[in-house]
């Protein structure tokens, strides 16, 4: 992942409302949730939601797939998971560099 992309998944990540939106979409599994249910959990109005929906969906966090009238939002796990390995896979690496100059 390049740093733009993580910055602003982070940046879509940092309302409260979309992070409540997200962490409602991740609980739901797999199979995700109508908006409207979505709607209902938040308890956010429906323009509101299909604005933050956006946002995540643009950032790649979210997808979404019309089964027929019914809207259905998915969490994208690869892209958390991607964006989580981007935060931890360097945990540390430059502490043995560092300590290597310190030890003189």
């Amino acid at each position: 992942m390049n740093v733009e992309a993580v910055a602003k998944q982070l940046e879509a990540l940092g309302n409260a409302t979309r992070l409540q939106v997200y962490r409602t979409l991740v609980r739901a599994g797999q199979n995700g949730l109508p908006v409207s249910r979505i709607q209902e959990k938040v308890g956010v109005p429906a323009s509101t939601l299909s604005h933050h929906l956006h946002r995540l969906i643009v950032t790649g966090l979210v997808t979404q797939e019309r089964q027929g009238t019914t809207l259905i939002s998915r969490a994208n796990y690869p892209a958390i998971q991607g964006l989580l390995g981007f935060l931890a896979d360097e945990c540390c690496a430059d502490v043995d560099a560092e300590s290597d100059g310190s030890a003189a």
